[in-house]
């Protein structure tokens, strides 16, 4: 961990007394004991790829903690994660277990959250500290939610709103908790990162632009690089539908320890339709790629982006391009008083020109919750692809979840 690492660690950790202390007396006059939390999976996963030994996975994770009641804006925070296995038969990453196809579940018990954060008025917030942190759709920056040891930083956020429809924000991240745990060489990379972005409330919808400084020394140089780009989104009723319409757009160049040079594009649109309980959305989104590197995105929440079949966690050399479509059906509610979500999605994938076929995908899910702090979810995904260097490949999910 590197000197600033400590730092934060440091400052969080001698917070943590005097913040207890304050909070002990806040909660005795106001009857706010602060927040337990509690969140829970069991996991079972499949994939069958080619090339490689069926995998089965199943995986326990559990995470604690406890956040404070405020003191004069101020909270503390400290959560832990642990992660077990409850079979061997696949390819952690770390494990050995080449002749399997990958699911990145490690073991691991680590610290996931240690933080002081402050709020003020007109939307000040400051959080110092390992925490969650997580940039729009997660597209760029996220927490990588689906794997089972989360994605946290030791960062220091700022936020602010000093007028009514403008907001800011800037992010220093120092170190990164990667989903490989401790016993991985790519678990966790030292960073001299900086994020910025401004967003405005417009009267046709919201815009954000932002600015992405990833610098990782020596544990990832080739994945260091300075972002820019701009995002709007808008929603809007007409009679019985619910359209809304998100655009994207970013440059890509080296920075920092990066010894290569380059300049990549990423552009992104799509168009959802809402009608009572049917959503219906088509989409396309492209990173470019020079024949040596496509454009990088190495904090995103990759899972959630171009299928979930994981074909393209690194953006191949020649780029890709991602044009899917997809309806989901919630029906009326039912356990828990909440709806049974249906989701059913389709990709076509090619180079970021368009003239490769990479494959396609096809996804499908159901969720549901069984009582206000239990749910359940099953999902597939199965990969035909057109290239030999992506392999077909089949998974199949089942989880469920108990929050606190």
């Amino acid at each position: 961990m590197s000197g600033v690492s400590l730092r934060i660690a440091a400052i969080a950790v001698s917070a943590l007394s005097g913040l207890l202390m304050a909070s002990a007396a806040s909660a005795q006059a106001t009857g706010n004991t602060g927040d337990l939390i509690v969140d829970a999976r069991l996991r079972y996963e499949s994939v069958t790829q080619d090339g490689l030994l069926d995998a089965d996975a199943v995986t326990f994770r559990t995470r604690l903690g406890y956040e404070t009641p405020a003191w004069r804006g101020l909270r503390f925070m400290g959560e832990v994660e642990g992660v077990a296995q409850l079979n061997d038969e696949f390819n952690d990453t770390v494990n050995g277990n080449t002749t399997y196809a990958v699911v990145a579940d490690p073991e691991a018990f680590e610290v996931n959250r240690l933080q002081v954060s402050w709020s003020g008025s007109e939307g000040r917030r400051a959080v110092l500290g390992r925490q969650r942190i997580v940039l729009n759709n997660a597209r760029f920056v996220g927490n990588v939610g689906f794997r089972q040891n989360e994605q946290t930083f030791d960062a220091l956020r700022l936020e602010a709103r000093p007028f009514e429809h403008a907001g800011f924000t800037y992010i220093y991240i120092d170190n990164v908790r990667r989903v490989f745990g401790d016993d991985s060489p790519q678990g966790e990379w030292e960073s001299d990162s900086h994020i910025g972005q401004a967003d405005i409330d417009l009267p046709w919808g919201k815009a954000s632009a932002y600015g992405l400084l990833f610098d990782f020394g020596d544990d990832a140089p080739s994945l260091s690089s300075q972002t820019y780009g701009v995002r709007w989104a808008n929603e809007w009723t007409a009679g019985r539908f619910r359209p809304r319409l998100t655009l994207e757009a970013a440059a890509q160049s080296d920075y920092g320890s990066n010894a290569a040079s380059f300049d990549l594009g990423y552009q992104h649109a799509e168009l959802s339709v809402r009608r009572d309980r049917w959503t219906v959305a088509v989409a396309g989104e492209r990173l470019e790629g020079d024949g040596a590197r496509g454009f990088a995105t190495p904090l995103a929440t990759l899972h959630a982006f171009q299928g979930w079949a994981d074909v393209f966690l690194t953006t191949p050399p020649d780029g890709v391009r991602d044009l899917n479509a997809s309806l989901s059906y919630a029906t009326q509610p039912w356990l828990a008083n909440q709806p049974v979500v249906f989701t059913v999605r389709a990709h076509d994938f090619t180079d970021s020109d368009g003239g490769a076929d990479f494959g396609s995908e096809l996804d499908a899910s159901v969720r549901f919750s069984i009582s206000e702090h239990v749910t359940f979810e099953a999902k597939a995904a199965s990969f035909d692809g057109e290239d030999p260097r992506f392999a077909d490949r089949t998974k199949f999910w089942w989880a469920i979840e108990y929050r606190y």
